[in-house]
């Protein structure tokens, strides 16, 4: 499994789905909010906003809940106000982890994201201290059915990503931020449908860990993703399906 691949996405293949489906909700209408606030409740104009509401549908979230969280966003309607905030920490055996919030307090979400670090054998570091180990870059995903891999991958070149992943989810253009919008308008005009748009953290520098550290970065995981702020959680460590198996 990449290393690139988002907890969220590995929590779902795992058929915590069902369990975690009122959460799914919550993040879910975050990132309208956040997406709406900063490119506009127009989803036709805003790439970002139109693949969160296309999550939205796929979960069956409720057209008023989705009518409401572009309202929030664009200031139609009040309501709190998220702020994206970035904290890095360190994991068990020393894996670099970045986790992306959605918040409207920043002193609670600090406070819990602290704590599940450090239940879980984990600390909260500075801001720099893990981030040189990963690249921030763009990112548009698409599902490989029906696509063919190297069509993609010049056409995702022309658009002007700099790589092109490949996983079992699919294929990821990888792009400079300044670069994303334009590239995913191209693929999108290419006739490429993407299920994620967005920025993203890639390690650059990868951990081993030991297979007794391995279950608890696991744990680590979980509890972060259990915090509703949690947006997106990334490590530098290669998630496989043994580990999976054993969390």
């Amino acid at each position: 499994m990449a290393g690139h691949s988002k907890w969220k996405n590995i929590r779902i293949r795992k058929g915590k789905q069902d369990a975690i489906r009122g959460q799914l909700f919550t993040k879910i209408s975050r990132e309208i909010i956040v997406a709406a606030k900063e490119g506009g409740g127009d989803p036709g104009m805003n790439p970002r906003l139109r693949v969160a509401v296309e999550k939205a549908r796929e979960a069956s979230m409720p057209v008023e809940n989705i009518k409401r969280a572009i309202d929030r966003g664009t200031g139609a309607i009040e309501g709190a106000s998220y702020e994206e905030i970035v904290y890095e920490g360190y994991g068990p055996g020393g894996s670099a982890v970045i986790v992306e919030c959605y918040s409207e307090n920043r002193n609670r979400t600090v406070s819990e994201v602290r704590h599940a670090f450090s239940k879980s054998g984990g600390n909260l570091a500075e801001n720099g201290s893990v981030s040189w180990q990963f690249k921030h870059v763009g990112q548009i995903v698409v599902d490989r059915e029906g696509v063919d891999e190297d069509q993609f991958t010049l056409d995702a070149l022309e658009a002007g990503a700099e790589d092109v992943i490949s996983d079992e989810d699919g294929f990821t253009a990888v792009t400079a931020i300044p670069d994303l919008h334009r590239a995913s308008q191209h693929l999108e005009k290419a006739g490429y449908k993407a299920t994620d748009i967005g920025l993203t953290y890639l390690a650059t520098n990868k951990t081993e860990l030991t297979p007794e550290d391995q279950p608890k970065l696991m744990r680590l995981l979980e509890v972060l993703e259990d915090l509703d702020d949690v947006q997106e959680t990334y490590v530098n460590v290669d998630i496989t399906e043994d580990m999976l198996q054993e969390a």
